[in-house]
């Protein structure tokens, strides 16, 4: 196990008292509501020193209200050290009334439009996407790519057309683990990784795979791919808890991670698991 604290990249929180998350409906095995004392409780004995709030598809229209809440939390627990908030690009340029509100948020540094769930297979190519996702350059803010494995050509798309925007690929760009297969998506990630200005987190592997009998043998595969393919200046550990929940435990995974870099030098773990989500998310 580390023996230091680690930054991690991608939590979630959740309060059903505040907000809609309708999506989570049926799935049998994940908590409803989680807040920070969650978090460093569930992570135990694994020291968290800071993590960055990712948003959790709350319901049309609470994008704002669920920001509001993360930012309360992070004035009361200053290890809550970044959030990556909902908005709802394909709006266009007119989204820029919501990411003035968001920007008065001192926790915010980036965003996540779901693109996963998306019917429209074209949706982050739409005109009026790119022109959101663009405003975001102007202030330094993130974007996260959170798709399925065969929505990563348009992604490799997505980012060449907004070369000035920093992005971060969710989950390793969730590879079919269950059923085995590694092709396509081993050559839309090194494709997309050669790209400078995207950056993976090293996230939501287990769940990709069967939640009850995947093993650290069955994915080491694609972790390992995912850090050939950026390199450990352009990787950070993430945990995506709660949802990590569904397979496995905080420990569990962290100890996984460990496990697969465990012949890397010292200074590349320390960028995996701390210096890299610091440096992007500017939480130093």
């Amino acid at each position: 196990m580390l023996d230091y604290p680690i930054i991690d990249s991608h939590v979630h929180l959740l309060d059903p008292a505040r907000l809609g998350y309708a999506w989570t409906q049926g799935i049998t095995g994940l908590r409803s509501k989680a807040e920070p004392a969650d978090v460093f409780a569930a992570a135990k004995p694994v020291e968290v020193e800071r993590f960055v709030f990712v948003e959790v598809d709350v319901d049309a229209g609470q994008h704002l209200a669920e920001a509001a809440w993360v930012s309360e939390l992070a004035a009361a627990e200053p290890r809550l050290g970044g959030m990556v908030a909902n908005l709802p690009l394909e709006k266009g340029v007119a989204v820029e009334a919501d990411l003035e509100q968001l920007r008065q948020h001192k926790p915010l540094r980036g965003i996540r439009r779901l693109i996963q769930g998306q019917s429209d297979p074209d949706f982050c190519l739409r005109p009026d996407f790119l022109a959101g996702l663009k405003l975001l350059a102007r202030h330094d803010l993130s974007f996260d790519i959170c798709i399925l494995h065969h929505q990563l050509p348009n992604a490799i798309r997505m980012v060449q057309q907004c070369p000035d925007v920093r992005f971060v690929l969710d989950h390793i760009g969730k590879p079919a683990i269950k059923v085995g297969e590694m092709d396509p998506w081993r050559a839309d990630l090194k494709r997309l990784a050669a790209l400078p200005n995207v950056h993976c987190k090293i996230s939501g592997v287990c769940t990709e795979a069967d939640h009850r009998t995947w093993t650290r043998q069955e994915i080491t595969p694609y972790v390992e791919h995912a850090l050939e393919s950026f390199g450990f200046e352009r990787v950070m550990f993430g945990s995506d808890w709660h949802v990590l929940e569904l397979a496995g435990t905080y420990p569990d995974w962290v100890h996984v991670v460990d496990e697969i870099v465990h012949d890397c030098s010292p200074s590349e773990r320390r960028k995996l698991f701390r210096d890299n989500a610091a440096a992007f998310y500017r939480l130093r």
